[in-house]
C-alpha cells in the first residue's frame, strides 16, 4: 500500500520498485538513480575497453595499490576518515566491529592485493578442448562483465572486491553510509591512483558516493549488472537479492552467518575446548553461534565449553554470555543460572543476566555481539539429533564436528546441508585465509545450493564461458 507519507515524498523522476518476492515498495529518488547509472555507464564502457588491458597492466594495477596502502602518509590519511567514521557510528549506537581499520586489516587488504598481483588470470584459459573429424572446439574462459556490490561497512571489501579485474571484470561498489568516509579516502588515496598509473580505463572499479540505502537499490535494479554481491545479513541484503534477482542478474548473497559446532560422545575434551575458544575470537559470519553437546558427555564437556567460553570472553575484556535452549539450563552450574554480566552493546554497557534461556527456535538467531562472546547452547541426544537441528533451524553455513571417530565425522559430512564442514575451530571459513584469495562473498545454503560453484565467490570465479571452433575440413557439413 502506497502510504501518504510515501506519496509525499515522491518527486518526478523517481521510482517506484515493487518487490514481486515480498511486496514491498521501494521508493528510489532520482537522485540515488543517477548516481548509480552514472557509475555502471562508466563500468560498461570500462568492461568493453578492459580486453585491450595486458595482464601485465592489471597486475601493475594491484601492486600499485598495495604499495600506496603501505605509505604512511596515505594511510594516515584513511585512518583519519575511519576513525571519524567509526565516531559517528558509535554515536548512533551502531556496531563497529567491523568498522575499524585496524593495522590487521591494513596488512590484509596488502597481503590480498599482492596475491591477486601474483595470481594467473583465467581470461583466456581453455577449460577444455573436444576434437572431431576436421573440426576442433574450444571452451575458453572469459570475463562475465560488470559486477556491483553492496556491503556493509568493512572497508576491507575494497580489496576483495577488486580481485575482479584480474579476470577482466570491471565493479561498482556501494558501501553502508557508516564507512563511506573511510571508502571515499581509500578511492581518493590509493585506489584512483593505482588505476591511473597502471593505465586501466577509468571507471574499472568506481565507488557510488552516497549514503543513502536506495542507491545500493539502483545499482541492484540496473539490468547492466552481471553479476550482484550483496555482503551483509538480515532483511537489507535478502531485500538488495530481490531487486537484483527481479532485474534478472545474479546474485550472490551472504544472509545469515554463524556457525555451528556439535561434540560427539566421543569427543576429545581439550580439542573440544581449543575449537570453542579459537571461534570466539571476534564477531563476523564464521563465528561460533551454536553448541551442541552429546547428553552423554554433558558431565565433562558442559564445563569445557563454559570454561572455553569464559576464556574467550576474559581475552576480550568484557565477559561472556550465554544462551540455553528451555529444558537444558538444569545441566548448567548454579552460578551460571543466577549470575550477571557486564555485556558491551552498540549502544553501550549494560548488565544482564549471565545466561538466558531461548525456545529451541531461535537456535536459528544469530548473535551480533561486540567485545562479550555470544553463544547458544544445546544438549542433543546423539549425532543424527544435532545434524538435524543444523538443517532445520542453522542458515545452513557453517558445521563442525568434534569427535574421534571417522564413521562419525563421514555420517556427519553426509546428514548436514552445510557447504563449510570442519573437524575443528570455525573460523577458517574465509577466502583468503583457505583458499589464498581474497573473497567477493560468502554464501550459505539459507536459500538452496549454489550452481557450480564454492560458496566462497572470488575473483578468480568471476567468469563465463565462450567457444570458439577451428574447422580444419573446409567440405564438412552436418
Amino acid at each position: 500500500m502506497i502510504t501518504p507519507e510515501l506519496a509525499e515524498r515522491f518527486q518526478k523522476g523517481d521510482h517506484l520498485l515493487i518487490l514481486q518476492e515480498t511486496g514491498d515498495l521501494l521508493h528510489i529518488p532520482a537522485a540515488q538513480i543517477a548516481l548509480a547509472a552514472s557509475a555502471v555507464d562508466q563500468a560498461h564502457g570500462a568492461f568493453l575497453a578492459m580486453s585491450a588491458v595486458p595482464d601485465r597492466a592489471i597486475g601493475r594495477f594491484f601492486d600499485r595499490f598495495a604499495t600506496l596502502l603501505e605509505d604512511p602518509f596515505v594511510w594516515s590519511a584513511i585512518a583519519d576518515a575511519n576513525h571519524r567514521d567509526a565516531e559517528r557510528a558509535q554515536s548512533r549506537g551502531r556496531s563497529t566491529t567491523r568498522l575499524v581499520a585496524s593495522e590487521r586489516m591494513r596488512q590484509d587488504m596488502i597481503a590480498g592485493l599482492r596475491a591477486w598481483r601474483d595470481s594467473e588470470t583465467t581470461r583466456g584459459r581453455i577449460v577444455e578442448r573436444i576434437a572431431h573429424s576436421g573440426w576442433t572446439i574450444e571452451q575458453v574462459a572469459a570475463p562475465l562483465g560488470v559486477v556491483g556490490f553492496v556491503f556493509e561497512g568493512r572497508p576491507n571489501v575494497f580489496a576483495d572486491a577488486a580481485g575482479v579485474l584480474r579476470t577482466g571484470n570491471t565493479a561498482v561498489l556501494r558501501i553502508g553510509s557508516d564507512a563511506l568516509g573511510t571508502a571515499q579516502a581509500i578511492t581518493r588515496y590509493a585506489l584512483a591512483p593505482a588505476l591511473l598509473v597502471a593505465g586501466l580505463p577509468p571507471g574499472a572499479i568506481s565507488l557510488v558516493e552516497s549514503p543513502e540505502r536506495s542507491a545500493g537499490w539502483a545499482l541492484f535494479a540496473d539490468r547492466r549488472l552481471s553479476l550482484a554481491v550483496a555482503r551483509g545479513s538480515g532483511h537489507a541484503v535478502a531485500q538488495l537479492g530481490s531487486v537484483a534477482r527481479q532485474a534478472g542478474t545474479a546474485v550472490s548473497l551472504h544472509g545469515t552467518g554463524g556457525a555451528w559446532m556439535v561434540a560427539d560422545r566421543d569427543a576429545d575434551p581439550e580439542r573440544f575446548a581449543a575449537a570453542v575458544e579459537a571461534s570466539l575470537d571476534r564477531k563476523v559470519c564464521n563465528t561460533l553461534n551454536v553448541c551442541c553437546i552429546h547428553r552423554a558427555r554433558m558431565a565433562d564437556l558442559v564445563p569445557a565449553f563454559l570454561t572455553a567460553l569464559e576464556t574467550a570472553g576474559r581475552s576480550q575484556g568484557h565477559g561472556c554470555k550465554l544462551h540455553v535452549v528451555a529444558g537444558d539450563e538444569p545441566f548448567l552450574p548454579h552460578v551460571w543460572r543466577t549470575a550477571t554480566v557486564r555485556v558491551r552493546r552498540a549502544e553501550g554497557e549494560r548488565v544482564e543476566p549471565l545466561t538466558e534461556v531461548l525456545p529451541e527456535h531461535d537456535l536459528g538467531r544469530e548473535w551480533e555481539w561486540e567485545d562479550t562472546p555470544e553463544v547458544s547452547l544445546k544438549i542433543v541426544d546423539d549425532l543424527d539429533h544435532a545434524a538435524a537441528l543444523f538443517n532445520r533451524y542453522s542458515p545452513q553455513f557453517v558445521a563442525s564436528l568434534i569427535s574421534r571417530d571417522p564413521a562419525a565425522h563421514r555420517r556427519f559430512y553426509d546428514m548436514v546441508n552445510a557447504p563449510f564442514v570442519s573437524d575443528g575451530f570455525t573460523r577458517w571459513v574465509d577466502g583468503q585465509y583457505a583458499l589464498d584469495q581474497p573473497e567477493l562473498g560468502l554464501s550459505n545454503w539459507e536459500n538452496g545450493r549454489l550452481l557450480a560453484r564454492s560458496a566462497i565467490l572470488s575473483g578468480s570465479g568471476v567468469f563465463t564461458l565462450r567457444s570458439r571452433v577451428t574447422q580444419a575440413d573446409s567440405h564438412l557439413r552436418r
